[in-house]
C-alpha cells in the first residue's frame, strides 16, 4: 500500500510539474513575442504619411501595386482626401453583397437608369451584377506610342477597362482620357468576335462595334466600344493586340482611377489574354501598409517558401477563384467549428473584398477565442461592420493572438499582424473579419488577410499558394 501511495504521489507531482511549465511557456510565448503571438510597438500601427515605396519583383512584366488612398497612389494628390475607415468598410459590404448575388445568380438585376435607355444601343435586359470598386491599383500603359494610365486590379471581375475620347459623360479621372485616334495600333473589335460573344453584356451597335456595359455591385458602371490595343507592362514588355473596353459612358466610384485591369477566368481577363506569352497563371504582394509598396506579375516562378491549395473548380460563377478553408487557429489553438460550416458554402479568394467575411458560425467561434486572449484590453466602440474593437490608449506595446487560416492539403497560413486587426486609430484597433451573417453565404478572403504574402495563382496546375515575407 505505500509503495502504491508513492508512486500516486509521484505521478500527482509529474502532473503538477507538466502543467506549470505548460503555464510557463504560454506566458513566455505571450510576453516575448513567440510564433503564436505578435508583439507590436503602438506608435508602429498607424501607416506613414510618407511613401516608402521599393521595387519588389524583378520579372519584367511585374506591375508596382500600391493603395489607392495611401501616400504612394498617384491617385492622392487629385482626389481631394481619402474616405473614412467607415466609408471604405460601407463600400465592401456592396462588394460583397455584388459577390453573393453572382454566387446564388438570383435576384432582381440592377435597375437600368433611364438616361441610358436613350442612347440608342439596346442592352440586355438581364445584365450580370459585377463587383463593387477595388482597392489596389497599378499602372500599365496603351497604345502606340504609349501613354500611361493607373488602373485598379481586380482578381473578381473579367473585363478591363479604361475611359476613352470622345468621351459622352466620363467622370473626372487622375490623367487625361485614352485616345484610340493617336494610337497606330489601335483597333474595333467586331460583334462576331469570339471576345464580343463571351461577355455577360453586349449588344452589337451601327459599323458592326461590339458594345459592352459593366455594372457594379456599389452602381458604378461604364459602357462603351470592346477594343484591341497594345498593352505595356512594366518598363517596356508589351502585350501585343490586348482586348478591352474602351468606356465612353461611366460613372460611379471609380475615385479619379483611369479605369480597372481584370484578372479573373474569362477568355477576357488579362490573366487569359496573357497566358500564351507568360503562363497561364500570375502573382500579387499587397503591401502591409498604405505607406508601402507590393507588386502584381504575370506568369513567373513561385518563391520557395510558397504552400499551395489546390483551387476548387465551380461551374456557378467561373470566374472567381475558389479554394478550401477547413480550419482557423487563435493563438496556435484551433478553434471549434464544425467542418460543415466552412465547407457547405466554400471560399473565394478576393482581391477587391477589404474584410474576410465567413459563415456565422465560424465568425462567431473565431471572436469569441480571440476575445478570450484580449481581456486585458479596454473595448472600443464598433466600426462599421466590424464588431470586436480595441482601445490601446495608454500602451507603448501590444500582445495580440495570432491568427492563423488552414486550407485543404495541410497548408496553413499564419496572418501578419496587419491581417489580424483593422487599425483606424489607436483608439480604435478592430479584428479584421465579419459575418456573413448566416451560414450559406459563400466565404471570401479579403485583401487584409493577404497583406505581405507573395499569393500565386497557378491557374496552369489548378493551384494557389502563399509564401511568406512575399513583398520583400
Amino acid at each position: 500500500m505505500a509503495s502504491v501511495a508513492r508512486r500516486a504521489a509521484l505521478l500527482r507531482g509529474s502532473c503538477l510539474a507538466v502543467v506549470l511549465a505548460l503555464a510557463a511557456l504560454a506566458s513566455a510565448g505571450e510576453s516575448s513575442g513567440a510564433p503564436d503571438w505578435h508583439v507590436v510597438s503602438v506608435g508602429s500601427l498607424l501607416p506613414s504619411s510618407i511613401c516608402a515605396a521599393a521595387t519588389a519583383a524583378s520579372n519584367s512584366s511585374a506591375l508596382s501595386v500600391v493603395h489607392r488612398h495611401g501616400p504612394c497612389s498617384p491617385l492622392l494628390a487629385r482626389v481631394g482626401g481619402a474616405p473614412s475607415h467607415a466609408e471604405i468598410l460601407d463600400r465592401d459590404q456592396d462588394r460583397v453583397d455584388s459577390i453573393h448575388h453572382r454566387h446564388r445568380g438570383s435576384g432582381a438585376a440592377p435597375a437600368i437608369n433611364p438616361a441610358r435607355a436613350s442612347k440608342g444601343v439596346s442592352l440586355p435586359a438581364h445584365r450580370g451584377l459585377s463587383l463593387g470598386t477595388g482597392n489596389y491599383i497599378v499602372s500599365v500603359g496603351l497604345g502606340t506610342p504609349r501613354k500611361d494610365f493607373s488602373v485598379v486590379f481586380d482578381t473578381g471581375s473579367d473585363l478591363s477597362w479604361v475611359q476613352c475620347k470622345p468621351c459622352k459623360d466620363c467622370y473626372e479621372q487622375q490623367d487625361p482620357l485614352f485616345d484610340p485616334a493617336q494610337s497606330s495600333t489601335y483597333a474595333a473589335v467586331p460583334c462576331g468576335d469570339p471576345h464580343c460573344r463571351g461577355l455577360d453584356s453586349s449588344t452589337c451597335a451601327s459599323g458592326n462595334r461590339c458594345r459592352y456595359e459593366v455594372v457594379y455591385g456599389d452602381q458604378s458602371q461604364t459602357d462603351g466600344n470592346l477594343v484591341r490595343d497594345t498593352l505595356v507592362l512594366g518598363p517596356s514588355d508589351a502585350l501585343q493586340g490586348f482586348v478591352f473596353g474602351c468606356g465612353d459612358d461611366d460613372s460611379g466610384l471609380f475615385g479619379k482611377a483611369d479605369g480597372l485591369v481584370g484578372l479573373g477566368r474569362a477568355k477576357v481577363s488579362l490573366t487569359s489574354q496573357a497566358a500564351a506569352k507568360y503562363g497561364a497563371g500570375f502573382s500579387y504582394c499587397l503591401p502591409s501598409s498604405s505607406s508601402s509598396a507590393g507588386y502584381l506579375s504575370l506568369g513567373g516562378a513561385a518563391p520557395s517558401n510558397a504552400q499551395f491549395t489546390a483551387m476548387v473548380a465551380r461551374s456557378d460563377t467561373p470566374s472567381f477563384y475558389y479554394l478550401d478553408l477547413v480550419a482557423i487557429k487563435v493563438a496556435g489553438r484551433t478553434v471549434s467549428i464544425p467542418a460543415a460550416v466552412l465547407k457547405a458554402p466554400g471560399t473565394v479568394i478576393d482581391s477587391g473584398t477589404v474584410i474576410t467575411r465567413l459563415p456565422d458560425t465560424a465568425y462567431r467561434a473565431l471572436r469569441s477565442s480571440f476575445a478570450g486572449f484580449m481581456r486585458r484590453y479596454k473595448r472600443a466602440p464598433a466600426l462599421s461592420l466590424l464588431d470586436t474593437c480595441y482601445d490601446f490608449t495608454g500602451h507603448r506595446t501590444v500582445q495580440i493572438p495570432s491568427v492563423a487560416l488552414v486550407f485543404s492539403g495541410g497548408v496553413t497560413v499564419s496572418l501578419d499582424f496587419s491581417g489580424v486587426l483593422y487599425v483606424s486609430k489607436v483608439s480604435q484597433a478592430c479584428l479584421a473579419f465579419a459575418s456573413n451573417g448566416d451560414d450559406t453565404s459563400i466565404g471570401i478572403l479579403g485583401n487584409t488577410q493577404q497583406k505581405t504574402f507573395a499569393v500565386v495563382y497557378d491557374v496552369a496546375n489548378q493551384k494557389i499558394g502563399f509564401g511568406a515575407k512575399g513583398c520583400t
